[in-house]
């Protein structure tokens, strides 16, 4: 297996051979990639073998990351080559503007939290002066083979396939430009939660202040100048007049705080680490989901956590050694708090269910999980794996791939006869295989 993995890398199957067709990609994203590809390597020779080579059914498997997609290629005389198209990221200041144009756009918006990549979001980019799909020059190919074409024709064929990859899951573009889609989602929410907020937060529209003070005006009129006349406002029964003429009122002064009890040195809580800046912190991530339900970013209500569950994030998130041995004397499963906080540090509530459950997932993706754990190994090296439910076992050495809910895969080794999460997940079961054989 490779030893350069960047951790947010994904791999896809090789593509069978096609016969005849369009080359290009069949959706909208797969068709503007191969469009803006072929704008930028306009040599006609080179695209026909480029073509001709991508539905030959010669390229590997394809891996895809971060400003990067790469594949091998067989050649003839059992020749392999290793190919790779390097597109610049973008930084976090690009990625900010494209999420505020994209905030602009409602319908744009919608589409993308329904888990789309709508087309016009090149629009929004194009605000935003940044480009989504390469543009001249920016698409560079990489190819230990030593044909004189550059690109050559090897390059030329990763590009269709990646084509052929954005037809079923056009997310990838946001990924080779630097942003998982679930990265990306956080963060077009988190600029549509702090909208949602600061203008809560707008002063009243002029226009609504321009129509209290003709109503001021009108009132002083209709009064015809007889003493006690009064205008009132948007508090019916005060004037404004008044209200604005009466002086401020300093708010009182705090209380002093109360001394500490005499001759002792232990907090009143018996915790030595302060819990009030914790408390406060989770109360403000909780306030926070359900805004976020509320205006309608997440689907569904986060799901309070029972008693054992909260006792787990407790021991697990709580700085104070002293802490996690209380909780273990008085939770009443004390065998199983350092695992299961041990689970909630490399995953948090999803980590801790996948220690304590398992579930049968679809048939597609055990697929795709055997054919992504498979790709990398030599027939004679490839790893012998139990299946079980969500749990692949890797016979006679301790390791252990749990598949979770949220799509994640949770490394675990097997200590004196007992299951231990091992490294934090993956969306990836190579990666997370790797991690646990230490490649």
């Amino acid at each position: 297996m490779s030893e350069e993995y960047d951790d947010r890398a994904r791999g896809f199957t090789a593509f069978p051979p096609r016969k005849g067709g369009r080359t290009r990609g069949q959706s909208w994203w797969g068709g503007a990639w191969g469009e803006s590809m072929e704008d930028g390597w306009p040599e006609e020779d080179v695209l026909k073998k480029g073509r001709a080579l991508a539905r030959s059914g010669r390229l590997g498997p394809l891996s895809v990351a971060p400003g990067r997609v790469a594949t091998q290629v067989y050649g003839g005389a059992d020749e392999l080559y290793t190919v790779s198209l390097e597109l610049p990221e973008l930084d976090d200041d690009q990625w900010d503007a494209l999420w505020e144009r994209t905030a602009d756009r409602p319908a744009e918006t919608d589409a993308l939290l329904a888990g789309e990549l709508p087309p016009d979001l090149l629009e929004a980019a194009e605000d935003a002066r940044l480009g989504l799909l390469p543009g001249y020059g920016e698409l560079g190919p990489d190819c230990d083979c030593d044909e004189p074409d550059h690109p050559c024709a090897h390059a030329v064929a990763l590009g269709y396939q990646f084509s052929w990859l954005l037809d079923e899951e056009p997310q990838l573009l946001l990924l080779v430009r630097g942003r998982e889609w679930s990265e990306a989602l956080e963060e077009l929410k988190s600029v549509l939660l702090l909208r949602a907020m600061t203008e809560a937060d707008v002063p009243a529209d002029p226009e609504s202040t321009a129509d209290i003070e003709d109503t001021e005006d009108d009132a002083v009129e209709e009064g015809e100048g007889r003493p006690g006349a009064r205008a009132t406002g948007a508090v019916e029964g005060i004037p404004i007049a008044e209200a604005y003429a009466r002086p401020v009122v300093l708010l009182p002064g705090l209380p002093p705080l109360p001394e500490p009890p005499e001759g002792s040195t232990e907090p009143v809580t018996g915790i030595e680490a302060d819990p009030l800046e914790r408390l406060v912190a989770d109360a403000a991530v909780r306030a926070r989901e359900l805004l976020s339900y509320t205006l309608g970013l997440i689907g569904e209500p986060p799901r309070p956590l029972d008693v054992w569950q909260d006792t787990v994030r407790i021991a697990a998130t709580h700085p104070d050694p002293q802490v996690p041995r209380r909780l273990r004397d008085s939770c009443g499963r004390p065998d199983e708090l350092d695992r299961a906080a041990e689970a909630w540090r490399f995953g948090g509530g999803a980590g801790l269910e996948v220690l304590e459950e398992s579930w049968e997932p679809p048939r597609s993706e055990v697929a795709r999980a055997r054919t992504a754990l498979s790709t990398g190994w030599e027939d004679d090296e490839s790893p012998d794996l139990v299946v079980r439910d969500n749990r692949w076992t890797l016979s006679g050495r301790g390791l252990q791939l749990r598949y979770g809910r949220d799509g994640r895969w949770y490394p675990y080794q097997e200590r004196s006869g007992t299951w231990w999460p091992a490294a934090p997940p993956t969306h990836d079961p190579a990666l997370a295989l790797a991690a646990l054989l230490g490649d």
